[in-house]
This record gives C-alpha cells, structure tokens and sequence, in this order.
C-alpha cells in the first residue's frame, strides 16, 4: 500500500505475519514441528506466517509462549490485523470510480460462519476433505450430532477463501433442527441466488425445482464460489444445490451418510482423540497451561470431563464455556453439574430418532440396555426380537443416521451420549415388562451362542447342552476354535456385561451356565482373576437352585479356578465338595473330569503316586463314558506321571497309545501332552526322533497361539537336547522358555521348569546359573507347596556342590530325601 505522500505503510496483517516468522526462526523448527508443538494445523499456520490470514489470539500466544516470549507487545497489531478498516480484498481488482455505476463491481459475497478460534486437531480430516475438492469439487461430511461436521465444514471453506474468491456462501437447511421442517428446494435455491445478488427477473418463478436448480448452475459457473451446504437431512433435499460444470465448490454435511449422492465422496467424522480432546477444553475454557491452571491442578476431574462430553467438541465447547463464565468453580464441580439429569444433547439426538420408522426407533431405544462396548447383529436381533436380516437392515439405517457407528466390519457401537439417551428414552417409553423381556433375550441368546463357541474348542469334557432359556433363531457358526476365540475376544465385554445382568436380575441358570462355557477361552487367556470371581458367584446361585448337578459343576469349577491362581487348598476343599455331588448325579464324564482335576491338585502339590493312579482311573471312567479324547488326555498325563517317576520305556508306551486316539486338534492338549512327553522319553535312544515331535509339538503350540504351551515346548526341548550333550541349544530353548514365563504366567508355574533348566545349566558348566535357579524353586515351592519340586531342588543342589562343598551337599540330599520319605503313600 503506498500512501499520498508515497511512503510505504505497512499492512498491519504483513506486520504480524513477519513477526510470527521471526518467532519461527527463534523456535528453530520447521512448520511441521512447530504446528504440532504448538497444537496448531500445519495448513493454518503456513497461512498465519505467510500472512494469508490472521491466527486467532490463542495462537499466538502459544506461539510465544514456545519460545520464552511475552505475546502483549504483539496484542495492537493482532488488532489491527483482526479488525482492518474497509480496504479492497487483496486481488487484482480495484474499486472503480462511481461513474457508471452499472461497472462497479461490489466486494465479493462472504456469509460464513466464523472460523472458532479454538479449532482443534482434525488434520488428516481437514486434508481429506480439502483433497475431496480438489478431486471432485463436491464433499459430504457426516458425523454424529456435536460431532463438529460445521466447524470442520466451515473452517475448510475459510481456508478455500483465496482460492474461490469470487463468493462464499453458507445455508443451515435444518434438516435436524427442533422445531422447524427442513429447508425444501425451492426457498434453498432462491435464498442461494439472492446471495449471489442474482436480479429477481432473471430467477425463474414457475416451473418447479429444475429450472431453479439450472438458473443457480448457470450463475455458479461463471464464478469461483465455496458454498457450505448445512445439516442436509438427505440426499433429495442437497442434490438440487450442486454445483453444475465449472469451478464452484461445495460442502456439505450431514448426520446420515448420504448414500444417494454416488457422485459425492463422502468424510466421516469420529470424535476427538483423548489428546484433541484435553487441548480443545483448555483452550476453550481459557485455562492457562502449566500447573496454575484449574484443569492441571484436578486431572482426574479433567479426564472426566473429556468422557462425560464423549470427546464430542460441541459438549467440550459447553463444558468449557461454563468453567469460562464461572472462574470460581473448580473442575470438580463442573463435573457434578454435568452428571445432574439428561445430557444438552437430548435434543439433537431426538432429531435424529425421528426420522426413523416405528421398529428402528423401537431397536434404537433397546440398544441403550446393552451393557458392553460393542455388539453385533446377533444380539441385535435377539434383543429385538425379530429376524436376524431385519436386524441388520435396521442396523445399517442406524449407521446412516449416525445413531450407532461400527468401529469394525460386522461390529456396532454407541457413543456414550447416544447410549444415555437410548437408555433414557427406553425408560420413558418402553414397559419395564418389554424391558425384562428384550433383556432376557438377550442373556439366552449369550449363553447359546458361547455354548456354541466353546462347542468348537473343547477343553476337557464337553459341557452339558443349555438348559437355560429357548435358543435363539439363528447363532453364529463356528467352524473351529479361532473363531471362536475370535467371537469370545470381542464379546468379552458383553459376556461380563450380560453376566452381571443376570445376577442382578435373579437369572440363577445363566449364572450357573455362562461361566462354564467360558472355560475353555480362560484357560487359553489364562483368565484366574476373572473366573475365580464368576465361579464364585456361580456357586451361590447353584445354592440357590439346589440342582445337584449345578452344584457339582460349580463346585469343580471354582475348585479348578483356584487351582489356575495357585490357590491349593482351597482348590481341594471345593474338589471334595464335589465329590459326593458328582457321584448322586451319576455323570460318568463329570466323574471323570474331577478325577483329572484331583490328579493335576495333587500332582503340584509334589504326589507323584497319587495323581499318577487318578490319572488312570480317569482314563477308565473316559473310556466307560464312550468319550475317547477324554480317554486320550488322562492316558498323555499318565504317561507324563510315569515320565518323572523315571520309567521312560512305559511313559513312551503310554505316550504312544495316546497319539494313536484320533483327535481332530492336532494341537489340542491330549496330542501335545504325548508327544512332549514321548519327544523327552526317548531324547536318549532315539534322538532324531525325539527332537522330531518336541519340533512338531513346539510349531503347532505357536502356530495355535497358545503361548504356555509354547514355553512348556521349549523348557521340554532344552531338557531333551541336554540328553544328548547339545548344551548350548538346550540353553537357548531353556532361555527362550522363561522369557515367555516372565511375560506371561504367574510364579507358580515356574515351579515346573525350575529345577530342570537349572540341571541344564550345571551340565554345561554354568554351577553359578544352577544354583540360582535351584534356589529359587526352594524359595518358591514352599509358598506353593509343591514338596517333590522342593526336594528335587535339594538333590540339584548336591550335586552342584558335590566338589566344592561335600558337607553342604550332603545336608541337601538328606533334605530332599526326607521329603521324598513324607511323600511315599502310606502302605
């Protein structure tokens, strides 16, 4: 600009862009870096230091504030910058003299919102939608109610400015607006080409929608126009408002998915990330950063903020409106206020409701009794009570409006301001005996369904069919066993969900029935907390049932579930309060189940005799049952018992005998169990064959992603290798072994791998190693009361000491020998 005198007048938006650099040059970082130290987009601050256009004062004082600078001494020219006197817009044109007025173009149209100064994050989304423009000159962004669809829309249309200068409109045509019906076509339309300043004689007055829409293209083709097309309720309402050929944009946005505009690419809008989020309520709330601040000083509260506004930025706006407006509340009492009575989005989501029909409003308002955090179109189907193909059309029309979203293929969610307003509306509006019902559904439908899962990786014995509620209509299917750890791993929420349901609502069978079905995916997750806690549970609702054979199941299970967390005194108290049950029910394959369970008890409590003898009445009773796998498990462990008593010829027999029961699992524990155990037994005579299945053992326990198999593969392996003098493979397997453990499992399983690693160690010359580890099993095995591992322990210790110190090692042997004379059975 140069003024009458012909000096130079600096433009206060250049003054500020070239201060902004210099504090740019002192942070030393790139526009990249200082963008994300910053908080700012990287897209914004190019156009704040190249003086495109002005930042909002937030960001400049975090960019001062970055570099150590005071931001005050920037504030006037920040004023200035933001509040320029009346001056042509930085183009080609000038404003011409007055005469004739017909020539004198009028300042481009620009009714845009306000860009929020606040606006947060959002850059990849913010770069799609800007590549959707480029692209295809048209954009549809949907999202949820709060979700920030205009602020992005908006903020996208500022940054288009230079770009389409000749116009930029915007029209709200509330399609979701309380109180008012959408904006049809026609009052869109006119109200479009009024903002063009199209003269009235030119915009057609009959003929209905299409020469409206052909009079609008016309005009948007001769310009350069960003136009924010607002709250679209649906494809027919928005179509009409397209831009035509020519370089007009547009950007709409809308809660549904418009799926009639095949033409438009569509941006989906999720919330913020927890990080988006915390910077958004601080900024918003003018909290300053660092420790003074009300947010840094209750981060609890703070973070409870973020999640009773579901990360939503309308909610974090409001929220942070209030902590802005009220300076002598803490976040604390921000947080109370927000969990008094219905949400400030109870309206807008009514909106959306609305525009279902009857069975998906009905759908919408039953998904708020679901507890979990995400559900498929199974349990939908069951709470509804309908088929399982309407359930899922409804489904998708809820994805579109935007009610529910789907954070995976064939997996739905609610936000949790959509579930509180689905649960509040099913209150109001649905019977508490319709409730009961669509909940009752649901616990059937998850008790069938996990008996079916666990139908398709047995454990043991398989579980007894349900007796618990009618089946649902249709199930999943599970074709075999990673499906169906598949289904528990993302049903796990609702499973726990579902099963608290039913304790508190009385439903004594499903909370005797669902734990067990659950067996067989604990076991492999090595879940002791949780089902402990559930069994528990199971058996005070057995009690109340008073059915022997619930109480015999639950009894076992609880005592198998302490058992897994090292709990083994009460592991035995709950197995012989199951015998008595198990014997008046007269269950041949329950007999048979906690004859092993007592087998396994007994064996890490140190007994080698005892479990040994359990293991082959098991056997026997598998074998009256008809139930050969079962037969096969208790054959692999008696094989595995005689192992360790040292009698490797009968232990490779048994071992064999084993593997020639067919099992359809090659992975499954009866075939691991024996090949281990047949790798080891022979390791000494038949090498080449031994390593053969303790490899095939280990490959099938990775390939089957059971990593406690895998390590007891590799402990096996090492032992078996140091048979045949290759010590330092032997080590490596060991090694590899206990660093699974160390990740995985808790001490008490360790106890089995001790001893042997540590005779490894002393074979290869490694006492020191020895010693430690023969240590650490003397030191654990009493915890545990484990007396065989204890004495073994003592025996490896002599014999590390044998010529070094011959009296400590004879104190040792004498050690173990006392113990192994406590545990011979009594004659």
């Amino acid at each position: 600009m140069v003024t009458p005198h012909g000096t130079a007048k600096t433009d206060p938006q250049d003054d500020l862009a070239t201060r902004l650099r210099l504090i740019q040059e002192l942070s030393g970082l790139g526009v990249r870096a200082l963008a994300r130290d910053t908080g700012l987009s990287s897209s914004s601050l190019s156009r704040y230091l190249s003086g495109q256009s002005v930042p909002p004062w937030p960001a400049v004082i975090a960019l001062c504030r970055l570099v150590k600078r005071d931001p005050r001494p920037l504030r006037p020219i920040w004023e200035r910058a933001s509040n320029p006197l009346p001056a042509p817009p930085k183009t080609s044109r000038q404003v011409h003299p007055p005469s004739p007025p017909a020539s004198a173009p009028r300042p481009p149209r620009n009714d845009l919102p306000r860009d929020v100064p606040d606006f947060t994050g959002r850059e990849a989304v913010l770069a799609a939608v800007l590549a959707a423009v480029e692209a295809n000159r048209v954009v549809a962004v949907d999202g949820m109610a709060g979700v920030g669809k205009t602020c992005l829309a908006v903020h996208a249309a500022h940054e288009l400015t230079a770009a389409y200068p000749d116009a930029q409109l915007y029209l709200d045509l509330h399609g979701f607006t309380d109180g008012r019906p959408p904006l049809g076509p026609d009052p869109a339309l006119r109200t479009l080409l009024a903002a063009l300043d199209v003269p009235s004689e030119k915009i057609p007055q009959e003929g209905g929608i299409e020469p409206l829409a052909a009079c609008w293209r016309a005009e948007l083709a001769t310009r350069r126009a960003v136009v924010v097309l607002d709250n679209v309720a649906d494809a027919e309402q928005v179509r009409p408002l397209l831009p035509g050929a020519g370089p007009s944009v547009a950007l709409i946005t809308s809660r549904n998915r418009l799926l009639g505009l095949e033409e438009v690419p569509p941006v989906s809008l999720d919330v913020l990330s927890p990080e988006e989020s915390a910077q958004l309520l601080a900024r918003a709330s003018g909290d300053p950063s660092g420790p003074d601040g009300r947010l840094a000083r209750d981060p609890e509260s703070a973070a409870e903020v973020l999640r009773l506004c579901g990360h939503l930025p309308l909610a974090l706006r409001l929220a942070a409106a209030r902590l802005r407006h009220r300076p002598g509340w803490t976040v604390g009492i921000l947080v109370e206020r927000m969990a008094e009575g219905a949400s400030e989005f109870d309206t807008a989501f009514a909106m959306s409701v609305r525009q279902l029909d009857r069975a998906q409003r009905r759908l919408f308002r039953l998904l708020g009794l679901l507890s979990g955090s995400s559900f498929d179109e199974y349990v939908a189907a069951a709470l509804a009570g309908v088929p399982l193909r309407d359930a899922r059309a409804m489904l998708e029309d809820l994805l579109d409006a935007h009610l529910v979203q789907q954070p995976a293929a064939g997996r739905y969610t609610l936000h949790d301001l959509v579930h509180q307003h689905a649960r509040r509306t099913t209150v109001e509006q649905d019977s508490p005996a319709e409730r009961e019902q669509a909940l009752g559904r649901v616990l059937d439908y998850y008790v069938h369904a996990a008996a079916a899962a666990d139908a398709a990786m047995p454990f043991l014995s398989p579980s007894r069919p349900v007796s618990a509620g009618p089946p649902p209509a249709e199930l999943p299917v599970f074709t075999d066993k990673y499906t169906a750890l598949l289904w528990f791993a993302s049903e796990y929420t609702n499973l726990m969900g579902i099963f608290e349901a039913a304790v508190a609502t009385g439903a004594d069978a499903h909370v005797c029935e669902l734990p067990r079905f659950m067996r067989a995916f604990f076991a492999r997750r090595c879940g002791t907390t949780h089902l402990n806690v559930l069994f528990e549970r199971s058996l005070v609702a057995a009690q109340r049932l008073g059915d022997p054979m619930h109480l015999a199941e639950a009894h076992s299970d609880l005592g198998f579930a302490r058992y897994n967390a090292g709990r083994m005194a009460e592991a035995g108290a709950e197995y012989a309060a199951a015998a008595p049950l198990v014997t008046q029910t007269g269950d041949a394959r329950s007999a048979a189940e906690l004859t092993m369970r007592r087998g396994y008890l007994r064996w890490d409590e140190g007994y080698v005799e005892e479990p040994l003898g359990l293991f082959r009445e098991a056997g026997q009773l598998y074998a009256d049952a008809g139930y050969g796998l079962g037969t096969a498990y208790a054959t692999a462990y008696e094989a595995w018992a005689t192992l360790q008593l040292g009698n490797r010829e009968q232990a490779a027999l048994l071992a064999r005998r084993a593997l020639d029961i067919p099992d359809s699992d090659p992975a499954g524990a009866p075939t691991l169990t024996a090949r281990i155990t047949l790798g080891v037994a022979i390791a000494g005579e038949q090498p080449e064959e031994a390593v053969e299945h303790l490899n095939q053992a280990l490959a099938l326990a990775r390939e089957d992603g059971h990593r406690h198999n895998e390590a007891w593969c590799l402990n096996c392996l090492g032992v078996a290798l140091r048979q045949m003098g290759r010590y330092e493979e032997a080590l490596d397997s060991h090694r590899q072994a206990f660093t699974l453990m160390d990740e995985l499992f808790v001490a008490h399983w360790k106890i089995h791998f001790l001893n042997g690693y540590a005779e490894t160690c002393r074979l290869a010359g490694l006492p020191e190693e020895a010693l430690r580890l023969h240590r650490e099993t003397l030191e654990l095995a009493p915890k545990l009361g484990n007396r065989h591992a204890e004495a073994q322990a003592h025996e490896g210790i002599a014999a590390v000491l044998d010529e070094s110190d011959p009296a400590a090692a004879t104190g040792h042997r004498e050690a173990g020998l006392a113990i192994l004379r406590e545990l011979e059975p009594l004659s």
